[in-house]
Order: structure tokens, then sequence, then C-alpha cells
């Protein structure tokens, strides 16, 4: 099943006396924001609001960011660690191969024999590839570098993922 939001960005604290916020962005192309005209801001608790951006701005690998909503720093400082989220239907295209994070955590892994292995608990960015940390039936956990010789196959519709465990890596 399809997730309907995607992250592009978290809050992670005020920028100025003017309720702009700073976004950690979790998108690859952070500029893409400049292309956004509104948000879906999703608080800790859950709950969702729409927010309209005023202005974008980029400062080192930060988006600084103001809505229309939030005028002032202590409305800004309330969104702290809140996600900013896009509709599915407004995502990148993906390329083939390539995966949106939540579709991936979660999902049940089978070994290339069709056993189960675990789930996808969580996903590392390195320089090279990404990692999918992979945690077992007994609470232990596996990286699996996420590379064709590992990653077999991935079947979204079934929610599964089929890997090729190299030697050692069940060890590390």
């Amino acid at each position: 099943m399809a997730i309907e939001f995607l992250q592009v960005g978290v809050i992670t604290t005020t920028h100025g006396v003017r309720g702009e916020v700073k976004v950690f962005p979790t998108t690859d192309d952070m500029h893409r924001f400049k292309r956004l005209k509104t948000v879906t801001l999703e608080k800790p608790d859950g709950s969702r609001s729409q927010l309209h951006i005023r202005s974008v701005k980029f400062f080192k690998k930060q988006v600084i960011l103001g809505f229309d909503e939030v005028c002032d720093m202590d409305a800004a400082a309330l969104l702290r660690k809140c996600a900013l989220m896009i509709p599915r239907e407004e995502a990148e295209e993906l390329g083939e191969g390539e995966y949106f994070v939540g579709d991936i955590l979660g999902i049940d892994v089978v070994l290339e024999d069709g056993s189960a292995y675990g789930k996808v608990s969580d996903i590392l960015v390195t320089g090279a590839n990404d990692v999918y940390e992979i945690t077992k039936e007994d609470g232990k956990k596996v990286l699996v570098p996420a590379i064709k010789s590992c990653i077999l196959g991935v079947d979204l519709d079934k929610g599964c993922m089929k890997i090729h465990l190299l030697p050692g890596l069940e060890e590390l």
C-alpha cells in the first residue's frame, strides 16, 4: 500500500524574528522548495495543517522558509521538530530501482530461497550507497548494502524485498 504523503524536510529551529524557520531537507533536491507553493505540516502528535510558502532561501545545507501563517519568532518556535510533507502525486519522478524511504521502511525481507528474514527497520544514507538495517525476528539487526548484488528485488505491492546475504554480513 502506497503512503499518501512524503516527507521533504524537518523544521530544526527559528530564523530571525519574522517567523522564518530553518529546515533540514529530507529530499534529494533541496531546490524543489522553490517549486512548492504549499506544504503539509505534520506535528509530532500526528496532526496536520497546510502552510503556504511565502519565501525560500538557502543557507549551507539547510532551507530557510517563511510561511504566510507564521508571522513571528514565537509562532515559528512552536514548529520545531515538525515534518514538512507533500502529497505523493507532487513527488519527483523516480528512476528504475529507486524507492521512497517511506515505501521501504517496514516491508518484509526474505532471502533468495523465499524464507522469511525480517523487516527493514531503518535506512542509513552513506556517501556510496544506502544501507538497509534489517531487524530479524529475534531482534538482531543486520546491515545490508543497497546494491544490486544484495538487493535482488523489491515488490512494493506485496510489501516484500528479496535479498542475497553476502558472506560475513551477519557477523558484523
